[in-house]
């Protein structure tokens, strides 16, 4: 569990806002040391002109819109205070989308769960899908949506924009702007012609009709992996214990008030696609040039594919594609990954919403497991390489996490770039109802180089990765400040049901989960999950190349911590589980000589000597690349490398293990005092490095 600092001051600020606005203050308490994100002051206390929802209020050709903003509580979102853009569809564009929403002869669910053909017809879902689609917490004046481009919404989902030669500026294909610049206290509005449309089709067949991809979407449509894109619901969740006992405040549910009630599950994709013009300028031209490229590619995998080779498996060069192991069914599965991301969602970019959490050249880097059994694929934005923001798949620099210099990430001379890894093409995305296409620019294989180069570097995963249903339902890059949550929460963290993850077992369910919403956390990625009560749980490693790895967790010593044992085993069941180190104390305080943590401006070498010492009791301290903050600037010199004295993060060691890519991994947690149930446990990210790194004998492992 990881708390910021802030002072008085802010913490009666938090407390003015909340009584002008309205809103609950729901959990306080250790609540308050979360650190939102400030607002400004100098409009802070009163409302001189009108809202959002006045604005609305007032125009009578908005008297629909304003409904269904009502219908789910974001008329009282649009009257409190913010900084939003609202597209808001005139009475006609609404009525005319909720006629071809129950008229859709292809809608998935019948009538789109509408229950007659009206206004009031529509279902509580589709008004919080529609309002959120409709609103973004990005100012966007006119000049802004002139060009092409996409919004991101509240709803988590993007909407593309592209302006014409006449001037007007068009949503999603469909909406155009009528009225723009309306401007408010806290934000402005958009008037617009009609309801921006979301896609309702299956990534296969929004591929086919797209026509770039002719060549894939065959491959994807006879592997038969098209037809296992079709779900979109893993169902219906109960919230069970969720109020936090002997605390003063709950866990609310992420979909509204109370601390009970039924949340869904949505499951979706994320497809790299590589377009017909980039099949072509690799020598493919047609589908039996892919499938004599894919017997290429994978025929020789059992040499570097460990799953294949430990569980005695062939490669398939025939012609029946669906058969799990064929070379163009595995050349397709690692185009796929089990959670649906746009291409602002791939990694955590760095910007003014990051906070503290990347210290300069600490480069934005995620890792996702792929439908090809037990495989990964790494995403990276590098810092300094190309002119934008520019994603690579699997880029490959020699000596990754390794590092000849101290307080740096090391010469250059050692990471020669080996291979760049293929660009994710930015703006030609494809949206489907349960997921995203995203164009590549060059050919995706699980080559030699990925489990030999690629993943052999410190491996740090973030939790949200851990669980794709984070990801697909949006919990994830859910901000504090972005006017997403609802003024049931506590402003900082969202309930979450005990069986909604599919890599996660529970062996006691008398626990609460809650996932803490992106805000100032002392964490890598700003955010982290929690659990209290008598928490007993497991879930699954990635899927990592065979080898021995050190595992590593990251947390914050307090005096209300926990104290608890980790396991390490092949399944989830217990049987299979070993105790890995000894039982782990979290009250235990840095500078305790069993942490031994020491403020390295008193020592010669930076600390050097004190981390092998430390190391060698199993403890590290927190990586640099989001604990190396320090108030006036990013320095090691003023604040003793890590935060010495402040907010402290140290890594725990849990110890070296054999992890087979043949089997699963799974990470069990529990707690030894069970009696103890408002001592928290987090989980911010798991950390799996190979002995190569950890031996080597010519560079030591940087801090980052």
């Amino acid at each position: 569990m990881f708390f910021t600092h802030k002072d008085i001051t802010a913490k009666a600020r938090k407390w003015f806002l909340c009584i002008l606005t309205s809103l609950p203050l729901g959990g306080l308490g250790w609540a308050l040391t979360s650190c939102n994100p400030e607002p400004d002051e100098s409009d802070l206390y009163t409302f001189t002109g009108e809202t959002i929802e006045s604005y609305i209020q007032q125009d009578s050709m908005l008297t629909a819109f304003n409904y269904i903003l009502s219908r789910v509580g974001y008329d009282r979102m649009m009257a409190a205070y913010g900084t939003y853009t609202c597209f808001a569809p005139t009475n006609d564009g609404v009525m005319a989308y909720c006629d071809s929403l129950y008229n859709d002869p292809e809608a998935i669910i019948p009538h789109n769960g509408m229950t007659e053909n009206s206004l009031e017809g529509l279902s509580d879902s589709l008004c919080l899908n529609i309002a959120r689609y409709h609103l973004s917490t990005t100012y966007r004046n006119i000049v802004s949506l002139t060009g092409n481009g996409e919004v991101t919404t509240l709803l988590g989902y993007e909407f593309s924009f592209s302006s014409t030669s006449e001037g007007q500026t068009i949503l999603g294909d469909k909406a155009v702007i009528i009225s723009s610049d309306n401007e408010t206290t806290n934000g402005i509005v958009h008037i617009i012609d009609n309801v921006i449309p979301r896609f309702t089709r299956f990534i296969d067949d929004v591929l086919e009709r797209d026509g770039g991809y002719t060549i894939f979407s065959e491959a994807l449509r006879v592997t038969g992996l098209a037809d296992s894109l079709q779900a979109y619901t893993k169902g219906t969740f109960d919230y069970k214990q969720l109020t936090r006992e002997n605390f003063s405040g709950s866990i609310y549910p992420a979909n509204g008030t109370g601390t009970s009630g039924t949340v869904d599950c949505k499951v979706g994709y994320t497809v790299f696609a590589e377009s017909d013009e980039v099949m072509r300028a690799n020598g493919i031209n047609n589908f039996a040039d892919l499938v004599a490229k894919a017997n290429e590619w994978y025929g020789q995998a059992p040499d570097w594919y460990d799953y294949m080779n430990e569980n005695g498996i062939t490669v398939s060069t025939g012609n029946d594609y669906t058969e799990r192991f064929n070379a163009l069914n595995m050349f397709v599965a690692y185009h796929i990954i089990k959670a649906s991301m746009s291409i602002n969602q791939l990694v955590f970019e760095k910007g003014s919403s990051t906070y503290w959490n990347y210290a300069p050249d600490a480069d934005p880097h995620d890792y996702y497991e792929t439908m090809l059994p037990h495989t990964m694929m790494k995403i990276w934005e590098p810092v300094n390489v190309g002119t934008g923001k520019s994603l690579f798949i699997n880029r490959y620099r020699l000596n990754n996490t390794l590092t000849d210099e101290l307080a740096s990430q090391g010469s250059e001379a050692m990471h020669e770039l080996i291979r760049p890894g293929v660009l994710v093409v930015r703006g030609g995305s494809l949206l489907a109802y349960n997921g995203y296409v995203h164009a590549i620019n060059g050919m995706l294989v699980y080559d030699r180089i990925v489990p030999k180069g690629v993943l052999n570097e410190r491996m740090r995963v973030n939790c949200t990765s851990l669980f794709p249903e984070l990801i697909t339902n949006r919990f994830r890059y859910w901000s504090t400040g972005d006017g997403n949550v609802p003024s049931s929460h506590d402003t900082s963290r969202a309930g979450i049901p005990s069986k909604y993850f599919d890599n996660m077992k529970l062996y006691d369910e008398n626990i609460c989960f809650a996932y803490c919403l992106h805000g100032a956390w002392r964490c890598f990625q700003s955010d982290q999950m929690q659990f209290w009560g008598q928490y007993d749980l497991a879930f699954k490693l990635p899927s990592v190349p065979s080898g021995i790895y050190e595992i590593r967790v990251v947390y914050a010593p307090m005096s209300y911590g926990s104290f608890m044992q980790y396991f390490i085993g092949t399944s989830s069941s217990v049987s299979s589980m070993q105790a890995l180190g000894l039982p782990f104390d979290a009250t235990v305080p840095v500078e305790d000589p069993r942490i031994g943590m020491t403020n390295v401006n008193d020592e010669e070498d930076m600390g050097v000597s004190t981390d092998v010492a430390m190391h060698n009791r199993g403890y590290m301290r927190g990586p640099y690349s989001y604990c190396g903050h320090a108030e006036n600037g990013w320095s090691t010199t003023n604040n003793g490398r890590f935060e010495w004295g402040g907010s402290m993060t140290v890594r725990y060691v849990l110890g070296r293990v054999q992890l087979n890519q043949g089997n699963e991994n799974w990470l069990r947690i529990k707690t030894l005092n069970p009696d103890k149930k408002t001592n928290p446990v987090g989980l911010d990210f798991v950390e799996l490095v190979p002995a190569s790194v950890l031996d080597n004998q010519q560079y030591i492992e940087d801090w980052y």
